[in-house]
Order: structure tokens, then C-alpha cells, then sequence
């Protein structure tokens, strides 16, 4: 039985939709499962519990991978090296990290033993880390349970000072202002670096180096304020760039709750090589899935590029593809948080009629995935009254048609980095709105093939044609055409090509074997 639908949607075509961008997911993952990356290997090291660094401050976990990588047998993966170290020395994964670093042992060395015996002894290594991803999820669902969960939108607040303890003031701060959803800005410029920075930092710009310790200081921050508040605060940084699956892997160790998380965005936005990201997207996602984790898309992007009334319908194309892409790595729909946005230009004649009908027109295509609505920002000015009027414009399409993610707007957005006196008028701003209007939408209905429907029915059709274009020349040349958001990158263009190769017939990753057995016995592929 078709879902009711107050946009009168052919859900015909919604299907239609979901089966082309099934088909282009599924032509793409083909050449995913052929290769592996740099940044993969360096996370099955971290993995298989390698952490810290060398005498000169390198990651241990690329000490270790381009070790391998400078004798050529990467393609056999980091994992049959480490795995037969530990067969010939029983030496844990970390003592051999760091004795290769010191130059005390070369993993190449070693006469290969038997694959089932090196897949055994990695075994109990990778469940036993699994597990810590596992008690990690119940422990996010035991206090969500203990505390309850929000009903109305979570209210998604970012903070971006640089430096880790002053973001973790600002954090608690916001908290205890009402927001639900803390978002720790990454430092300018780190989706470029091919290593993961180590320790608590001080001094990103633009934001806060992502680092493990950094995700541990600031989910006890968070969780300290959870308790005082009886409700739990969610942490959210991005596990996007050069080392997306890394990120993955250690905010699944800190339980950290949302990673944006998009190959898209990559590639569009900071010129990754496209190979490169949609192969590190698949496994990153795969850990998502695993530790519970929420992503979040970044088909919001496109319209600060393009125009978001011309361009909606790319939107809602990326979306139908990106929920393919999650389903293949075990994402549930409850996982996936498929950007939006509030991005048309102030002065488009009946422009909040036309984004109330693509909000609608969200929640009604994708009705159990918490989506992710953006606020406008393109079209902010100096005039904060304005600015204000826009982001109240925005709180009341968020709750009329139940976005769940809710990225507060800001007044001073297009003057500085917000202050707490700013995001605490934000967020009274948006509290009153949700509260005021708070089933507003379950009253309202569409008229009959007026503007609303008309809109709606139209971007439908455009999206269903783009992913007829897509399936027919390929997602690559899709990219490469600059489809989405007009721009354009070429297949062996961008940053990080040179660390992408072809799996070996004896290519070993025991964690995407092992996860993606548990994720379908759960039903989640």
C-alpha cells in the first residue's frame, strides 16, 4: 500500500527513481570492490588497535602502510602483513607498529604462512575491537533510553574556536541553551591531509582538528552535560577527505553519535580524486553502519554553487543515489541523514511556498530517514534583523513538515563566527517556533494541484530524468560533465589518486568481512 501523500506524488516514479539509482549504485560498488586505498589499510591498522606516533610525529598508522606500500605489495593488503608478523614474532599489532618504525623489523621479510592461519590469528584481534564499537553503540541506546528521546527536531549547533578545550566550554554552554546536536567544526584544510593528526590540538583554524583524543575530551564533555540535563547530546565531526574512513573508525571508538559523511561532497567541494573517495566512502560507511552511527549528506552544498531553485531536482537525484550507497554498506534508513537546504534567494516571488513544497517533498520520499535541513546562508547579509526573519522563516518549514536534523541559523552568520549571545538568541528563536507551530503541519493539507503539488510533481520528474542521464553515462562522467552543482572533475583528476590500487587475489580486510557478515545477519544489507 502507497504511502498518503499531501503533495499528490506518483510514487510510480518515486520508485522508478530508486531503481535507476539502485542500478548506477551497483555499477559503481563493481569497481569499489576491486580496490582499496591507503587511508582503508591505514584503518584497518588503527583497527586492529594501532595508535600514537613516531619519533618524528608521523602516525604510526602510515608508518606502518607505506612501509608495505614502498615495497609494492600493498595490493595484498596491510592486513596479511600484520597478521604473519604476528604469527612469526606474537608481538601485538601496536609492539609491531612500532618496532617497524624504529627500523627493528620489516613485515616483508617474513615467509607468507598459510591464509587461514593469518585470518585466524587477526580473528580474536578484530572481534575483540569490534566489541568495543559494539558496547559503545548500546551504551548511546542505554542513555537515550534512560534520559528519552526528543521528539521534535534535534536542534544542531556548531562550534569552531580551534582549539579543543575552548570548544568544549562553548559546547557544554550551547547544551544547556537548549541544542541537541553539538557539531565540532573540522580545521580548515584537513579533508586534504593524508594522515590524521594525533592528540588534543590547540590551534586549528576555522575550526578544530578531528583526532581521536580530541572526540574523546569532547563526548565526556558532552556526556557530563547529558547527565545534569537528563537528556543526551549528541556529537557530531566529519569523517569526509583523504581520511574518511580513519575518522570512521575513530569516532567509533569514542562513540561519537553523527559523521557527515558524503564521497560527493569530496570531490565537488575540495577536488579529492573521485576514485579515490567513492572506494574510502564504501568502508567508512560499512563502520557507520556497524557502530549505529547517523550520517549526514551534503547535497545541501550544491546550492550555495547553484541556484537552489533551478537545481533542486540534483538534489533529490543525489539522495535517491546516496541512500543507495548506504544501503550497500549496511546503513539503515534511520541512519541516513540526507541533506537539504533552505537556500533560495530571498527575493524569488512565493520562495518559501517553493522550499515548503521540497521539504515536504523530502520528508515524504525518504519517511524514515532523519534528514538533515540546512539553514540559508548563501543570501545572509550584515542585516542581522533580516538574517534573523530568514532563519524564522526556516525554523517554521523545519517544523511543518518534521525535518529531525536541524542545523541552526544564525543571525551573524554572514558577519563573524557566531557568539554564544548569538546562538543562544538562535536558539531561542528556533524553540519558540517548534513549540508554537508544533503540529501545524499535521493540520495542513495541499491544495489540489496548486503550486505546492505543481512544484513538487515538477522537481520529481527532473530528478527521474537526471538518474536517467546518470545510468546511462556512469557515475564518473556524470561527475566529470559537472552535473552536480556545476562543477566539474576529471576521473584521474584531484588530490589522492596515487594512493588507490587493485586488490590481490590474496587481499585480506578481516573488518569489512567480519562487519559485513554481522550487518547482514542483522538485515541491514
Amino acid at each position: 500500500m502507497k504511502p498518503r501523500s499531501k503533495l499528490n506524488l506518483d510514487y510510480n516514479l518515486v520508485e522508478k527513481a530508486r531503481e535507476i539509482a539502485k542500478k548506477i549504485a551497483n555499477d559503481t560498488q563493481k569497481f569499489i570492490d576491486k580496490h582499496s586505498t591507503v587511508s582503508i589499510e591505514r584503518t584497518i591498522c588503527r583497527l586492529l588497535g594501532i595508535d600514537g606516533i613516531d619519533e618524528f610525529g608521523v602516525p604510526l598508522p602510515n608508518v606502518v602502510v607505506d612501509h608495505i606500500h614502498k615495497s609494492d605489495l600493498l595490493n595484498n593488503g596491510i592486513a596479511l602483513y600484520l597478521g604473519n608478523a604476528i604469527l612469526h614474532t606474537n608481538n601485538s599489532p601496536q609492539n609491531i607498529a612500532e618496532k617497524v618504525s624504529q627500523g627493528q623489523l620489516n613485515l616483508t621479510e617474513f615467509p607468507l604462512k598459510e591464509i587461514s592461519e593469518i585470518k585466524e590469528v587477526l580473528f580474536s584481534i578484530t572481534q575483540k575491537n569490534l566489541d568495543i564499537i559494539e558496547r559503545n553503540k548500546q551504551q548511546r541506546e542505554d542513555m537515550i533510553n534512560e534520559y528519552g528521546e526528543k521528539t521534535e527536531p534535534l536542534i544542531y549547533l556548531i562550534v569552531a574556536t580551534g582549539n579543543i578545550f575552548e570548544d568544549m566550554v562553548q559546547a557544554q554552554a550551547a547544551a544547556r541553551q537548549g541544542a541537541d546536536v553539538i557539531a565540532v567544526i573540522r580545521s580548515t584544510g584537513q579533508s586534504l591531509l593524508d594522515y590524521v593528526p594525533y592528540g588534543s590540538t590547540t590551534e586549528g583554524f576555522g575550526g578544530t582538528y578531528a583526532t581521536q583524543e580530541n572526540f574523546r575530551l569532547m563526548r565526556s564533555a558532552l556526556d557530563e552535560v547529558s547527565e545534569e540535563e537528563g537528556r543526551y547530546i549528541r556529537l557530531t565531526n566529519y569523517c569526509s577527505g583523504l581520511c574518511m574512513p580513519e575518522i570512521a573508525a575513530m569516532g567509533a571508538f569514542e562513540r561519537v553519535d553523527m559523521m557527515l559523511n558524503d564521497a560527493l561532497y569530496g570531490i565537488l567541494f575540495r577536488d579529492i580524486n573521485m576514485q579515490r573517495t567513492m572506494i574510502d566512502q564504501y568502508f567508512s560507511r560499512m563502520i557507520n553502519a556497524y557502530a549505529g552511527v547517523i550520517i549526514n549528506t551534503g547535497e545541501d552544498n550544491y546550492l550555495t554553487t547553484d541556484d537552489a531553485y533551478e537545481a533542486a531536482h540534483t538534489v533529490f537525484a543525489s539522495q535517491f543515489i546516496n541512500e543507495q550507497f548506504a544501503k550497500l554498506a549496511g546503513l539503515k534508513q534511520e541512519q541516513m541523514g540526507l541533506g537539504h537546504a533552505f537556500e533560495m534567494d530571498p527575493d524569488l516571488e512565493n520562495g518559501f511556498v517553493f522550499e515548503l513544497a521540497q521539504a515536504q517533498m523530502a520528508r515524504e520520499i525518504f519517511p524514515s530517514a532523519p534528514l538533515k535541513y540546512m539553514p540559508p546562508t548563501k543570501y545572509m547579509t550584515g542585516n542581522i534583523f533580516k538574517g534573523h526573519v530568514q532563519d524564522a522563516l526556516f525554523n517554521m518549514i523545519t517544523i511543518l513538515t518534521n525535518q529531525r536534523i536541524h542545523l541552526l541559523g544564525m543571525l551573524t552568520e554572514a558577519i563573524h563566527t557566531p557568539f554564544m549571545s548569538d546562538r543562544a538568541l538562535s536558539i531561542e528563536n528556533a524553540r519558540y517556533i517548534f513549540k508554537n507551530m508544533k503540529n501545524l503541519g499535521d493540520e495542513l493539507e495541499f491544495k489540489k494541484d496548486g503550486m505546492i503539488q505543481k512544484r513538487a510533481g515538477e522537481v520529481l520528474n527532473n530528478a527521474v530524468n537526471l538518474l536517467m542521464n546518470i545510468e546511462k553515462e556512469g557515475l564518473f562522467k556524470t561527475i566529470e560533465k559537472g552535473i552536480f552543482a556545476q562543477i566539474k572533475r576529471p576521473i584521474d583528476g584531484g588530490k589522492g589518486l596515487d594512493g588507490v590500487f587493485l586488490k590481490s587475489k590474496d587481499y585480506i580486510n578481516p573488518f569489512l568481512e567480519l562487519m559485513s557478515r554481522e550487518l547482514q545477519l542483522g538485515g541491514n544489507i
